[in-house]
């Protein structure tokens, strides 16, 4: 009977714990995710509100958060006629020509164009790479190419590291080191934030 018991505690703990981790699995990420957005609506909406306050007398929430998307959009529909690209274009200038406004201006814009309007073929195709150390493969990201000296073409590839692919590594690569690979972006990255639980069925990949 006592060893009927002990089972039974033993069953019913296991069997809690396990109800506990899955309640943990569905709740952590759906109360990640709305933080999150919760923060950057906050933080968009908080950029007109000393503007609102002055006008109203007291802030009105979600005021500052459309105001702001609606200037955003406006902007977007200047930029695309000639006068807005020129205005723009000069806006650049000006600011290309401010020390240290000029790199962090040049380098923000730069990634974001870069995700916007791939430049090249292939950008941000998912590859293998040797890495930390030979015999060991990593995924990676092709951002960008370039040829050296000698005219061999060379990849820029980001290896993003695993939880957080925010962080990571940057190497330069000759393309014939780098295994191309038929990972969809989406499910590398998927692979790479659940530290490779999550990951394609099969390892589709091609040697160039």
């Amino acid at each position: 009977m006592k060893r009927i018991k002990g089972v039974s505690w033993r069953w019913l703990g296991r069997t809690l714990r396990a109800q506990f981790l899955m309640g943990i699995l569905v709740v952590v990420p759906i109360g990640a995710t709305v933080l999150i957005l919760v923060w950057i609506f906050n933080a968009i909406d908080g950029i007109l509100k000393p503007l609102i306050t002055g006008i109203w007398g007291h802030h009105i929430a979600g005021i500052g958060f459309g105001i702001t998307i609606l200037l955003i959009y406006l902007v977007g529909v200047v930029t695309n006629n000639f006068l807005g690209k020129k205005l723009i274009s000069y806006g650049d200038s000006l600011l290309s020509k401010v020390p240290i406004v000029r790199q962090l201006y040049t380098g923000i814009k730069q990634i974001l164009e870069s995700f916007y309007q791939p430049r090249k073929a292939g950008f941000l195709e998912v590859v293998l790479v040797e890495f930390p150390r030979e015999g060991m493969r990593a995924i990676g990201f092709i951002t960008n190419e370039s040829t050296d000296q000698s005219g061999t073409k060379m990849l820029h590839i980001f290896v993003p590291t695993s939880p957080n692919p925010t962080s990571g590594f940057l190497q330069i690569v000759e393309e014939n080191k780098v295994v191309r690979t038929t990972i969809s972006v989406d499910d590398a990255l998927k692979m790479v934030v659940s530290a490779g639980r999550v990951s394609p069925s099969e390892f589709d990949y091609k040697l160039f």
